[in-house]
């Protein structure tokens, strides 16, 4: 499922290039002003062979993968990219947004770092400064919504939209073989469908009759309530006229056609289409007095914006207006949808999100929107989700993917919201347990009782993280710092809606005593010898001291109880004593700074003979970390 449509209705978006002089570049920089982006990315591949690598052609390159939605080929290029000089903003957001798809979250910070370094001002740099955590909280919070692959209307090419009027389902596919092929993702251009609701299932799809599909793009639709008007759009096809701009690229416009028994026919274009720009995406107010949009016309804040217009009685159009910039950004903002409370939904690259493009929702406020909020995991995933649709009454809805696991490039889903579960804000900050100040930079991991890590996230200079948890279980905190023993907390399960906690990291020198460094008991399971994750984490504070002071040395002592025999507690002893070795040397540690040899009970730290009490047992079930060298 590589290929997308979501930008195909803006088709100027990223497209403003200088073609290369370079001779040699020519005909692959033709494809890729063409936007022919699968065919560009095999002509710079063949350039590739013929040794003529250049920083230019990797990124077209990358940019080309990047549009087709194949991402994990968009990074290897880009990585060739970011590590020059020169490199733009975009292209470092591009392989940010590329890193974050194919799950790399640590290096998705990383470059979204440096991105917000090089444009402080931009809202999508200032969104990530105020909120680093951001995706990992979307990822930590149950999904709130149940998505369902429409198996039905779904093919191997590319459905999406879900536009619907009585017991009619309106929708875009790719699936017309009798089409030719577009040269974006090498599909066949799109046509509008309709299929219908038989007993709760939709199928049983047709191509719409009437005079909107041509030979190129129609797709995304808006049917008015009394199911007379329908708005769409296409490529700038009208009367048998196929315009292009001053750059020779074919612009998508907004047009609308009348239901004429049950066809739809005489088509009329929107008064504020351009051969300039694209207008596309169209949604419509409850009431069908406002007409959503999209648009990369001038004036814009991003590469495309949501625009509204006013209906008029007669069926005119007024003048657009650009919504606000809570909802659009510099990126890509696309897919409007108004639901029947008013609430707006929409599709962006550019608000903080799991994947490239993600739905986010925003409410009603006067005549505007309030904040915008992510809709969370399963109406997202790591790749493109769009064209959401809901409805409030019953609590379900459409989206559109092209997440792993579907039949085709994009598939459409049914969505169900879900029963939130109970949860509670669990805060965490993070101190220096000798001077109460806050930790900036350290790592806290959220783990549940059997020890599965559930989420991790760093703190700032406040030295805080939020998690969002389940309110009626244990959880254990594990602070991690450079410099610092890592320190666990439990943290018990609570009816109130907030919790506070605190991690108190110790500087790490205060583990060591004299000769020794002093660890909290490495415990086996009985006559065992592997390494246990409470032993790890106790080992893992040696790691750290070792680290930090290079040229230390350690001699492990492993010691047992005095239950079986001398001969098989020496065996034992010396088993736990190389694994506890190993472990150590496997975290980095040069094999030479550490030894380790097994007593067996020849050295009780209690000597209680064979009347010994269970506690009196684990003190003598010990190992002890002896420095040789420092």
């Amino acid at each position: 499922m590589k290929k997308i449509y979501t930008i195909l209705f803006l088709i100027t978006v990223s497209t403003a290039t200088v073609t290369a002089q370079n001779e040699d570049t020519k005909k692959a920089d033709q494809l890729y002003d063409r936007l022919f982006y699968t065919d560009a990315a095999e002509a710079y591949q063949k350039l590739l062979k013929k040794g003529k690598g250049s920083r230019y052609v990797f990124e077209r390159l990358a940019n080309s993968y990047y549009y087709i939605n194949d991402t994990k080929k968009a990074e290897t290029y880009y990585r060739r990219v970011v590590k020059g000089r020169k490199v733009k903003a975009e292209t470092v957001y591009n392989y940010a947004q590329s890193l974050k798809a194919n799950g790399k979250l640590s290096n998705y910070d990383t470059y979204m770092r440096k991105f917000a370094e090089m444009k402080p001002n931009d809202s999508r740099a200032i969104a990530f400064i105020k909120d680093p955590n951001h995706v990992s909280k979307l990822l930590e919070d149950e999904p709130g919504y149940l998505a369902t692959n429409m198996e039905e209307i779904n093919t191997e090419y590319s459905e999406f939209g879900g536009a619907t009027t009585g017991k009619d389902f309106y929708f875009s596919s790719a699936r017309n073989t009798t089409r030719k092929k577009y040269g974006w993702n090498e599909e066949p251009y799109l046509d509008i469908y309709k299929a219908s609701d038989v007993g709760g299932t939709i199928k049983n799809a047709n191509l719409i009759g009437g005079e909107v599909n041509t030979k190129f793009h129609e797709g995304n639709v808006a049917i008015t309530a009394d199911g007379k008007r329908m708005y769409f759009d296409r490529n700038d096809y009208y009367k048998g006229d196929y315009d292009k701009s001053s750059e020779g690229i074919n612009q998508i416009n907004l047009y609308y056609a009348e239901n004429v028994d049950g066809e739809w026919k005489d088509i009329q274009p929107v008064s504020f289409n351009s051969d300039e720009y694209s207008t596309g995406h169209p949604a419509l107010s409850p009431d069908g007095n406002t007409l959503y949009f999209v648009s990369d016309m001038p004036g814009g804040k991003g590469m495309s914006d949501i625009y509204k217009v006013s209906v008029n009685k007669d069926g005119s159009v007024g003048t657009p207006q650009r919504l606000g910039n809570t909802i659009n950004t510099e990126g890509k903002e696309v897919f409007p949808y108004i639901d029947s409370n008013g609430t707006l939904y929409f599709s962006s690259d550019g608000h903080l999100g799991i994947g490239g493009l993600d739905i986010f929702s925003a409410e009603a406020t006067g005549n505007g929107f309030g904040e915008v909020k992510n809709m969370g995991e399963s109406v997202n995933s790591p790749r493109d989700d769009f064209a959401f649709r809901f409805d409030p009454a019953t609590m379900t809805g459409y989206v559109s993917s092209n997440r792993k696991g579907g039949k085709g490039s994009d598939d459409i889903y049914a969505v169900k919201k879900m029963e939130a579960p109970c949860k509670v804000t669990m805060n965490i900050k993070v101190v220096d347990e000798y001077t109460d100040m806050p930790v900036d930079g350290a790592r806290v991991d959220l783990y549940d009782t059997l020890e599965n890590r559930l989420s991790s996230m760093t703190t700032g200079p406040e030295g805080t993280v939020t998690f969002l948890v389940e309110c009626d279980k244990d959880h254990i905190t594990q602070g991690l710092s450079k410099g610092y023993e890592s320190t666990i907390v439990t943290i018990a399960p609570t009816n109130t809606s907030e919790v506070n906690s605190l991690l108190e990291l110790r500087p790490i020198e205060a583990i060591i005593e004299d000769d020794k460094v002093v660890l909290n008991p490495i415990l086996f399971d009985l006559d065992k010898h592997d390494i246990k994750p409470q032993a790890a984490f106790e080992l893992d504070k040696l790691v750290a001291i070792m680290q930090k002071y290079p040229k230390m040395k350690i001699n492990v002592e492993s010691h047992t109880d005095s239950r079986s025999s001398d001969a098989y507690n020496m065996g034992l002893s010396e088993r736990r004593a190389q694994s506890t070795v190993q472990y150590v040397i496997s975290k980095g540690i040069d094999a030479g700074r550490i030894s380790g040899k097994g007593y067996g009970e020849s050295r009780p730290n209690i000597d209680c003979g064979t009347d010994c009490t269970e506690e009196q047992h684990q003190k003598n079930r010990r190992s002890e970390f002896i420095i040789v060298e420092r």
